[in-house]
């Protein structure tokens, strides 16, 4: 066994066992592990290697760590400068116009004319219902109709005869050649007819309503499209007996451009209104100078801008909010009714605001707090009263000066008055090429 000065001098001072070439060296004593030792001093090797190792062991002392420095942070100066305020609302789409086509006439569905889904045109047959009875009806009003032309002609014959009859008699019964009662039998007669004749009219006038009736619903039996959109899956299937009570058939909406509806709170409606008055122009001009963007729901921004349509009549006694609609051009029918998104718009300009980058606040506790980093790179937490949001930075109300320094990156690591290693903070890229510290407008 080797002590001490015949280990290697890497290993003397450490504190366990390592092999080195044929020798166990323990702290400051090194054993031979030849085969042929091993083999022949086994059992009288043992107790001295235990006893080495208990030795190294009691002699061991705790290894020193080396000091810890100061925790790299990523700071961010505080500036003041004119942000554009942008407001977000969760919005659902819908169509412009959404025609449910339902049956007007009760019958048979013969055909369905249409693919599901396809893209169709103002006028498109959608629909078939057996024609045949409404054919049948429409037949049997013609006939009416051409009844009632015969019997007008047949009530004007008769009418005519009376007539005759009367300025015949008239100057008979003046030289008492004919009764009175003849001539007014005669002038009755007459009346009669001409009273038939007029109820003929309008017998023709209720046959031809009668038939413009029939023919309409013959019409109804062939559905089609009323504007021009995209179709749904039908719900109603060939076969199934429709009518005006059996529900829509399917749904065609027009969807280029789309609508985009949200709402937006009672409280934002009434300083918009302020807003208005002040600027001497009503609520749908002040709505309408505005460019209105909307994220998709898989977190990208649709590349058209959407401008104001529609602001409703009354707030909703239920939430308290307010229905504001606007339209999107939507080539390509990309945007489908139902979907939902995040509509936004630049509301107004704070001018000269304080501003941090929002990952630089920590909410807590319904408060805001920051890192502020001094001239002596010693770390204070601060509590901050927080505005509106920008882009990713955020106004500070109060709290916080131009020139401070504030922890953007690294947070985690702080405690109150431990000195820290300030570093320039490094933004990370967003979609649209804007960085996260960015101050435009969503």
């Amino acid at each position: 066994m080797a002590v001490g000065k015949d280990c290697p001098a890497q290993l003397d001072a450490k504190c366990g066992a390592f092999l080195v070439g044929g020798s166990l060296c323990i702290a400051r004593a090194c054993l031979p592990l030849g085969a042929d030792a091993m083999r022949t001093n086994s059992l009288g090797l043992a107790p001295a290697l235990f006893a080495a190792v208990m030795m190294s062991f009691s002699g061991c002392s705790k290894p020193t760590l080396p000091a810890a420095g100061p925790p790299d942070v990523e700071v961010v100066e505080v500036i003041k400068k004119d942000v554009p305020v942008t407001r977000e609302w969760v919005a659902t789409l819908q169509g412009t116009v959404n025609a449910q086509i339902r049956a007007q006439v009760a019958g048979i569905l013969l055909k369905q004319q249409y693919v599901n889904g396809a893209v169709v045109k103002a006028g498109d047959p959608l629909f078939q219902i057996d024609p045949r009875p409404f054919q049948a009806a429409l037949d049997g009003a013609s006939a009416n109709l051409q009844q009632a032309k015969a019997n007008l002609d047949r009530a004007q014959a008769q009418s005519g005869k009376t007539q005759m009859d009367v300025d015949r008699y008239t100057p008979l019964a003046k030289e008492s050649a004919i009764s009175q009662q003849e001539l007014d039998d005669a002038i009755q007669n007459n009346l009669a007819a001409k009273a038939q004749v007029e109820q003929s009219k309008a017998a023709i006038d209720s046959a031809q309503a009668a038939v413009e009736n029939a023919r309409l619903n013959f019409g109804f039996t062939r559905i089609t499209s009323p504007i021009d959109g995209v179709t749904a899956i039908a719900v109603a299937q060939v076969g199934d007996l429709v009518g005006p009570q059996s529900g829509a058939l399917t749904t065609v909406s027009w969807v280029n451009p789309i609508t985009v509806s949200f709402t937006v709170s009672e409280q934002d409606y009434l300083g918009a209104v302020r807003v208005a008055v002040k600027m001497g122009l009503s609520q749908e001009e002040v709505l309408s100078n505005l460019d209105w963007h909307l994220k998709l729901a898989d977190g990208t921004m649709y590349p058209q801008v959407g401008h104001f349509s529609a602001l409703d009549r009354q707030v909703d006694i239920r939430t308290g909010a307010i229905e504001v609609q606007v339209r999107f051009p939507n080539q390509g029918n990309i945007l489908r009714p139902g979907g939902f998104g995040r509509i936004s718009s630049v509301v107004r300009i704070e001018q000269g605001a304080v501003v941090i980058p929002q990952r630089a606040v920590t909410e807590m506790q319904g408060g805001y707090l920051v890192a502020v980093v001094g001239s002596d790179n010693k770390a204070a937490i601060r509590t901050v009263k927080m505005g509106d949001k920008s882009g990713g930075m955020w106004i500070v109300l109060d709290g916080l000066k131009p020139g401070e320094r504030v922890v953007a990156e690294g947070t985690q690591k702080i405690q109150e008055g431990a000195v820290v290693n300030p570093k320039p903070y490094k933004p990370a890229a967003v979609p649209g090429g804007d960085s996260a510290s960015s101050g435009g407008a969503s």
